[in-house]
C-alpha cells in the first residue's frame, strides 16, 4: 500500500509534545537530544514542561514541532519505508523533507528556527495581521482582498487550507477591510488570528534574502520520494528546487487544497499518515478529499497502536 505523509504547519504546538514519545520510544528520545544539542538550547524541556507563551513564540514552535515529526518518523520510518509522497502545511514542509530524507533533522531544526526569528524580525519592522475566513469560496476571498488593497496597504490569501477556510493576511488595516469585503460576500465568519506577522504575504519580503542565506548553507539531498511544494503544488524531486521554492514560500500562499489534490490524484486509494502533533492536516483532508481519512501519529499511544497492526 502507497503512503502519504501529511506533516503539520505551525499552531499544532503545545506543552507536554513529544514527551511521552521520548519515554517510550528511544529513537525519538535519542532525536530530541540531538536537535537539543544542535540548537544549543534545550528545547525538549521547553516542550514538556512550557512555559506555553515561549513555546508558542515562532522561533520555538517552528523546530519544535519539526522535532517532534521527525522524533514520530524516527520511530515509524523503518516500518512505513519509503512514502509514496510527503507533503507538509508552511513549516511542516520542511519536515516532509526530513522524511524524505533530503534534510538532516538537525539541520532542518536549525533551518527552521533561523526561519523563525527572520518571521518574528520582519514582523516587527511592518506589523501585519492575519485572519481566518470560514464558509466562504477562495475566489471570493482573494477578490475581497485586492478590492481591500490600496494605499500602499495590501491583504492576500495566505493559507488555501480547505474550500471553506482561507486565511487572509497582511496590514492591519487592508485585512480589516478584506475581513469586512468578506463577510459582505456572505463568509460565515472572521476570525481574528494572534500570530507575530503577516505570513505568507509580501511583508515578509525583508526576511527572505536571510532565508536563502539559511538554505545555502544547509546541505539539502534529492528527497527519496517527491515533495509537494507550498508555493506551487507540484511535486518536487530536486534538492536545489526544494531549496529554492523554500525560499518563495514565505511571500507565496500555501495552496494546501490544490496540494493535498494533486497528492490524491498522483497517488490514489494510498494511506494518509498525519506525522507530528494534533490532528489538524486529517480534518482538513477529509474536507479535500471526501472518503480520505489520516491516521494521526503524535503519541506514543498513536504510534505503538500502528507499529503492533
Amino acid at each position: 500500500m502507497s503512503t502519504i505523509l501529511l506533516c503539520p504547519g505551525q499552531g499544532s504546538q503545545k506543552v507536554g509534545m513529544g514527551k511521552d514519545l521520548a519515554e517510550r520510544f528511544e529513537a525519538a528520545r535519542d532525536l530530541f537530544a540531538a536537535v537539543d544539542e544542535a540548537l544549543g538550547v534545550p528545547l525538549s524541556r521547553l516542550m514538556w514542561e512550557g512555559p506555553e507563551e515561549e513555546l508558542t513564540l515562532t522561533h520555538n514552535a517552528q523546530p519544535a514541532i519539526l522535532a517532534h515529526s521527525a522524533a514520530v518518523w524516527a520511530v515509524i520510518g523503518a516500518k512505513v519505508g519509503t512514502p509514496a509522497l510527503a507533503l507538509g502545511h508552511s513549516l511542516g514542509e520542511y519536515s516532509a523533507y526530513v522524511a524524505a530524507g533530503a534534510l538532516e533533522a538537525t539541520a532542518g531544526a536549525r533551518l527552521v528556527r533561523r526561519r523563525g526569528e527572520l518571521m518574528l524580525e520582519a514582523g516587527k519592522k511592518r506589523p501585519g495581521a492575519m485572519a481566518a475566513v470560514l464558509a466562504l469560496d477562495p475566489a471570493e476571498v482573494v477578490a475581497a482582498c485586492a478590492e481591500a488593497s490600496r494605499d500602499g496597504e495590501v491583504a492576500v490569501a495566505a493559507n488555501l487550507n480547505e474550500p471553506g477556510q482561507t486565511v487572509i493576511s497582511g496590514d492591519p488595516a487592508a485585512v480589516e477591510r478584506a475581513g469586512e469585503g468578506c463577510k459582505a460576500r456572505g463568509a460565515k465568519r472572521v476570525i481574528v488570528l494572534k500570530v507575530s506577522g503577516a505570513f505568507h504575504s509580501p511583508l515578509m519580503t525583508p526576511a527572505v534574502s536571510g532565508l536563502r542565506d539559511a538554505l545555502a548553507g544547509v546541505p539539502f539531498r534529492d528527497p527519496k520520494c517527491p515533495v509537494i511544494a507550498n508555493a506551487t503544488a507540484h511535486p518536487i524531486s530536486i534538492a536545489a528546487d526544494a531549496s529554492r521554492l523554500l525560499a518563495d514560500q514565505l511571500t507565496s500562499a500555501v495552496r494546501w487544497t490544490e496540494s493535498v489534490r494533486a497528492a490524491n490524484a498522483q497517488v490514489a486509494g494510498a494511506t494518509w499518515l498525519e506525522v507530528g502533533p494534533g490532528a489538524v492536516l486529517a480534518g482538513l483532508l477529509k474536507k479535500i478529499v471526501p472518503g480520505a481519512v489520516a491516521t494521526t501519529l503524535g503519541t506514543a499511544d498513536e504510534v505503538e497502536k500502528f507499529l503492533n497492526a
